[in-house]
This record gives structure tokens, sequence and C-alpha cells, in this order.
């Protein structure tokens, strides 16, 4: 039977969208499908901005139509029907997925004053529990009190049962206070406490499309793309420049008069310089069409920065625009992460996962697996260094692992030319620590210490200086030192460029006599280890086994469960040759070093991984037709083999994962996208908390 919970308030703007992404994130991790559903929405005339926002989520997967209840005016008419009807639609949503988000009204009915009770009433109806929101914005700790406990009051009046109890957009100096208030209530007024979160506000910060909107502007220059980001306040350029520059804050929108064409330019410099603030965008007022001259001027920048001009005077303009509010929308990805954050840092996941009886699902799909992976990074944040910090993706990943938590960056190269290239990407890299290779500081230091290491290769100080200047070899260097927990390349140099460092300086775990890779295969149901198909050509018998001992220590880390199949072209004794007998070979030493691990070889794949074929080929193998982590005897037939799955199975290979260090170094393919950079430093970094 499916399972849902209903998000609800007693008032507007709570913040609840975020509360429900949140959850929505949180479910998707633990069950295969998942639904939203809203009861009830303004009209059928336009989209329902926070269905669309849920249902862009990468878990949900149903139409528009089958999340809306009824609208309002619905309800007006009958609402004994409407009520009926709301039920119907949601069972027959709820019928295909394992777990529903129901999503309550936003109280912009100006007809009812009764819609608090509704909800309640409608919640009761689906048989769903409650998490309850309620919004700390301008309220005392005692007025939040007050708040909640009737809102509970009015849930349990209608029979509705609230089992959690979030507070939202909450003062960040009484967030302490609130929590312990509402924790000391009888269960807070009938639900537990489980989340505390601060107002954040670039959460309700207006894009700059709905800026241009509200003035009736139109975009002079620009990039389009970049009216969908946020502008988190306003600056009116009526001074002179450098007092104007002293205002700039991050996604600043400025408002000039048109007239000021001196102005123009200099905000062009600043935005661009990286020494000043990014900016969101600059409304020029007046009607005042900038000449022809500072027009060719700013053409020659590139600009992506949107110019936007009005014929509204300064007064208004800035009266529109401070009037301007902004809400999560499905296009803005800088205010999902930042609600996914915030959520992930306040709300207490399991207990609420608890409170609402969400049993975990046994598949594990490749959606799941990322999400717990990013999740696992963040819960125990580490320092991983990016050499490659100039690489567009590399700073459109930063950007977004920064926003989300997952682990604290450090960015190679030259400090203002990162972040004037980040600025002119329209990326935020404010929270990243950035260090120059060049940085005499570090030379000095970093070439004893690579001088001491390699002294026997005849390595002196001056020649030190020189290798270590290189972005691998630097970083490499800081993982060594414990000034980071790991490192991520590989974006622009190759394989060998990226490890070949790590064998000189952080060297193989004892007892590890090879350095080998593993890919996490992620199916529609389940996670496989494949290795090695990335690093080692044609492992001996004895490397074969280190192969197969650190992927099950790797399959473990990520929360699969070992059993290893040494792979080969027979299963059991039905082969001969020298192919099968190192396999034979690695076997058998897999089982004296490690005799609590499950190993069969030889096997041939369809006998690992297909419980039938399983039955007729090794019916008493523990192994057999239940393989987690999979060793190829070679590279060529790993490689392909990983690759074909990847292909024609549509799985998902994340990787290559490196294995045997000391201390975590990950490979970059040199075709890497955003997304592989981002679970490679959250697979890096949960690498290193298993180190510590």
């Amino acid at each position: 039977m499916s399972r849902s919970v209903y998000i609800t308030s007693t008032e507007g703007e709570t913040g609840k969208s975020t509360i429900a992404l949140g959850l929505l994130d949180l479910l998707s991790r633990e069950a295969s499908s998942v639904g939203v559903f809203r009861a009830v929405t303004a009209t059928d005339d336009h989209h329902d901005p926070v269905i669309d926002l849920l249902a862009s989520h990468a878990g949900v997967d149903q139409t528009y139509e089958e999340s809306i209840g009824v609208t309002y005016d619905r309800l007006h008419d009958n609402e004994p029907e409407a009520l009926g009807e709301i039920v119907d639609r949601f069972h027959r949503l709820a019928a295909r997925r394992d777990v529903v988000v129901v999503l309550g009204s936003d109280f912009t009915d100006v007809a009812s004053g009764t819609e608090a009770a509704l909800n309640a009433r409608i919640a009761a109806n689906l048989g769903s529990p409650v998490v309850l929101v309620v919004q700390g914005k301008d309220r005392s700790v005692d007025d939040l009190v007050v708040a909640t406990e009737s809102a509970c009051d009015q849930l349990r009046e209608e029979h509705a049962l609230p089992v959690a109890l979030v507070a939202n957009r909450v003062n960040p100096e009484l967030l302490e206070d609130v929590r312990a208030r509402l924790s000391s209530l009888p269960e807070a007024g009938g639900a537990p406490l489980l989340g505390v979160l601060p107002e954040v506000p670039l959460l309700v910060a207006p894009t700059v499309r709905s800026i241009m909107a509200a003035c009736d502007g139109r975009l002079l220059r620009g990039n389009e793309e970049w009216l969908d980001r946020e502008a988190r306040g306003f600056v009116i350029a009526a001074m002179s420049m450098p007092n104007v520059l002293t205002r700039l804050v991050e996604d600043v929108t400025v408002i000039a008069p048109g007239d000021r064409y001196d102005v123009l330019p200099g905000l062009v410099l600043a935005h661009q310089s990286g020494t000043f603030p990014a900016l969101s965008s600059v409304v020029l007022t007046g009607g005042y069409h900038p000449p022809e001259s500072i027009m060719q001027l700013i053409d020659g920048a590139q600009l992506d920065l949107p110019l936007i001009l009005t014929e509204l005077g300064t007064f208004d303009t800035t009266t529109r625009l401070a009037a301007t509010k902004g809400a999560l929308s499905s296009g803005s990805k800088v205010k999902r992460q930042t609600a996914l954050r915030t959520f992930a840092e306040a709300v207490d996941g399991a207990a609420l996962l608890q409170a609402i009886d969400v049993a975990e699902a046994t598949a594990v799909t490749p959606l799941m697996f990322g999400h717990r992976l990013l999740e696992r990074a963040r819960s125990d944040r580490r320092r991983i260094v990016l050499p490659e910090g100039d690489d567009p993706r590399i700073l459109q990943a930063a950007d977004s692992l920064l926003r989300q938590g997952v682990a604290d960056l450090i960015l190679l190269g030259d400090e203002t030319t990162l972040r004037a290239k980040a600025s002119a990407a329209g990326v935020d890299i404010a929270d990243a620590t950035i260090i120059s290779p060049t940085d005499p500081a570090y030379v000095e230091r970093y070439a004893t210490v690579y001088a001491e290491l390699r002294a026997h290769k005849g390595m002196t100080v001056e020649k030190a200086r020189e290798v270590i200047t290189d972005v691998s070899y630097f970083g490499t260097l800081m993982v060594h030192l414990g000034e980071a927990d790991g490192m991520v390349s590989g974006a622009t140099h190759t394989t060998a460029h990226t490890i070949k460092p790590s064998f000189e300086i952080i060297k193989t775990v004892p007892g590890t006599s090879i350095v080998s890779s593993v890919f996490l295969m992620c199916l529609a149901d389940r996670v496989l280890v494949y290795g090695d198909c990335a690093v080692n050509p044609d492992p001996t018998a004895t490397e074969l086994a280190d192969i197969a001992i650190s992927s099950a220590a790797t399959a473990e880390q990520f929360g699969t469960a070992p059993r290893i199949a040494m792979l080969s072209y027979s299963t059991g004794t039905s082969g001969a040759g020298a192919d099968v007998d190192k396999v034979r070979e690695a076997t058998d030493l897999v089982r004296q070093r490690r005799p609590d691990l499950l190993v069969e070889g030889p096997i041939q794949y369809d006998a690992a991984v297909d419980p039938s074929v399983a039955r007729t080929k090794m019916p008493d193998s523990d192994v057999a037709g239940r393989a987690t982590v999979l060793i190829f005897p070679d590279l060529n037939t790993g490689n392909n083999t990983y690759k074909a799955v990847q292909r024609s199975a549509g799985a998902i290979a994340v990787g290559p994962v490196l294995q045997g260090l000391n201390k975590p170094v990950n490979d970059l393919s040199r075709g890497a996208l955003v997304d592989d950079i981002i679970s490679t430093v959250a697979i890096t970094a949960i690498q290193a908390q298993g180190r510590s």
C-alpha cells in the first residue's frame, strides 16, 4: 500500500515549498517511486509553480494533470463533491507510487477564511500524516509558540494527525531559542519538532526576469539565460563611480539613471574584474538608450550581464523593484540547491522518515544512489582540492558543490583570474579557498617536503621547486600534508599526469601491492562494483587478489555488501589454461588473506549475476547469481564490459574510483560533465571520511 505525507500550514508565506522539496529529495533516496500531489490550486489557466518545481525533481515521473486535485472555484461550487474528487485523483496517483508528497494550499483564496481547516479535512480524508510548517518571520519566540499550539489544535479538531513540526523562516539569531521552546512543549503541541530553518534571503529574492517585467523593461544586452538568476538586493547608482563601487555586493542589481553614461562602463568593468562582487543585472532608467560609442565598448566586452532599459524614472523603478518578490521555482537551480542544503542541515531526516513511516525500498535506483552519495559527503564535510580551477566545468561544479554543502573546496590558480572567470560565467565560488601553486610560501615548504620524499631518487630542493608548481604535484602534496583530505583532477590532464604524483608521494596502503580502480555501475535497481576497468592492463594473480580485496572494501564504503565474483571465460572446473589458472590462483589468495569475504571464481559473468544460470552452474554457491563485486581478469575485458553495459543497458557508470592509495585521489575523464565532477568529489569526500 502506498504511503503519503501532507505538508501544510495555517497561513501563507511559510516557505513550505522548501520543506516539500527537501522531503521529496529525502524520500527519493528511500523509495523507488515518489509522486507529488497538490490538493487545491488557484486556477486551471496556469500551471501551479510549486507543482512545476516538485515535478522537475529527477525522482518524479508524472504529468502535470496527475499532480492536481481541484481549483478554489471548484471548492466554492460544491465542497463535498470537490473533496471526493481530490480523494479520487489522489488514489489514482498513489496506486502507482510507493509514497506521495501532498502539498496543502497556498492561502491565496480571498473568498474563504477557513483554508487551515480545509487542509486539515483533506489530510484526514486522504489518511495522510501531517508535517506542519510554522513560520517565524517577524515573530518573537513567544508569538511562534502561540502560533504552533493554535495550528496543532486546528489540525486535531478536523481529525488530522500531525506527526512532525518544522519551524521555517526563523530569525537566525533566534534559532536556538525557538528550538528550545518548541522542543519543551508537550510534543510541540501535538507533533515532535524535527527542524528549525533560518530565514534565507536568497529563497525570496526575485529573479532578474521578474525585475525586468516589474519595470516594463527590455533586454538591451546580455545573456537571456541570466534572466533566471536572482537579484539579492538593489543599489541606486546616483552618486560618483567610486562611491557606487563601495556599495556593490554579490548578485546585486544596480539601478542607474540612463543618462549617466559614465557609470555603465565602470559597472561592466567591476563585474568582470574578479576584484569586485559579480552583479545580477543593471537597470537603466528614464528610457535613455546609451550612445553608440558606449554600446560599442560594451559589445567588445562580450557581456553576459543583463542590461535592462526601462521608460520609468529612477524613483518609480526602485519602488516597483522593491515590491517584487521571488519564490522557489523549477527554473532556479541556485534556489533549489540552497533550499535543499538548508533543509538537509536543519531537519532530522531520519526522524522525519520514521515519523511518517516510510520503509526503505530494497531496490537502489541510480537516482537514489546519487542522492545518497551527496548526503553521505554532506554529513561530514571534507576538504577536497581541485587543481584545475580554471576549467569552466570545475567552476560550475564548485558552485553546485558549495551551494549544496557537499564539501569544502580548495581551487588551485591565480585568485583574481579564477574569481573573474567565475564572475563572467555567472557562478559563485565565494566560499572556495583559492591557492596559487606559485605562492612562494607554499613553494618553499612543499619543495622541501618533496625533496625529502624523493631524496633516494636524487631529488634536490632546487629541482623540487620546479616540479611542485605543477598543479597535480601541488595538490597531491596538500593531501599528503593533511591540508586537504582528497584530490580530484583529470578534467584537463591525462590519467598518468593525475595519479603519478600519488605513487611518488602518497603511496599505497600497507599490505596492498597495487593501485587499482572500480566503476560503481548503477543499474535500474541495484549498484554493482566493477574492477579493474581503468588502470592495470594485465594484473598478475597476486595483483588480481589485491584488486578484489580493495574492491570489496570500496563496495562496503558505498553501501554495497560485497559478494565477489572472479570473472573468467569458464565457471568452476569446466575450463583450463593460463588465463583461467590465474583467476583460480587469485581466488585462492583472496580466501587465504580474507576468509571473511564471500568470493567465487573462476566464474562467468552470467553465472555471477543471473540466479537462473547460477542454479544450473553453481547451485551451492553463496555468490553465484548474487554477485555485487565483479573482478575482471584484465583491462581489455573490464573496460569493454563496463562500456557495453553502460551503453546497452542504460547504466550510469560512476568512476573510475581509485583504490589502494593511503589517501584518496581520483581521476576524471577529460570529457567529464559537471555532474561527473560533482559525483567524483562526493566519492572522494566519502573515501576521506573512511580514512579518518
